[in-house]
């Protein structure tokens, strides 16, 4: 068995320090099973986990995510793979506004890390169902 121990109580203050400026909360990063935390920001290659996001935690559903039943419900389904969320029918306007969707957590204890810029809002939602609808509609 190895021990692994800190001499100084300033380590643990370090590293917490480092997790707030981080954006994280150690509660969050610490879980095991699925939880993501999610972004969608205006234009192509921004930043991916640019400051902020909503958290969406499964199992139960929750977090601060507005849609977390149904989000948690569809990634469920698709195994926790974004890419396999069913597209759905709707008509988007040719209107050329990108926006790029991250996504960074853990899903049945394997990591995620994912990124998409879509032509426009609308395009998102029809590839991406309530996973990305985050501002409440």
């Amino acid at each position: 068995m190895t021990h692994t121990s800190v001499k100084t109580a300033g380590a643990g203050l370090a590293a917490a320090a480092l997790l707030l400026l981080a954006g994280a909360t150690p509660s969050a990063h610490a879980d095991t099973g699925n939880w993501l935390m999610l972004s969608v920001s205006h234009g192509e290659n921004t930043t991916a986990g640019a400051a902020g996001g909503t958290l969406l935690r499964c199992d139960p559903p929750g977090g601060d995510h507005p849609h977390a039943q149904d989000a948690c419900a569809q990634l469920s389904a698709a195994d926790g793979r974004i890419t396999a969320l069913p597209a759905e029918d709707a008509l988007c306007p040719m209107i050329y506004a990108p926006v790029t969707a991250h996504a960074e957590g853990m899903w049945r204890d394997r990591p995620v890390t994912w990124t998409e810029t879509f032509p426009n809002t609308c395009t998102l939602r029809a590839h991406t169902g309530a996973l990305f609808a985050l501002d409440g509609t």
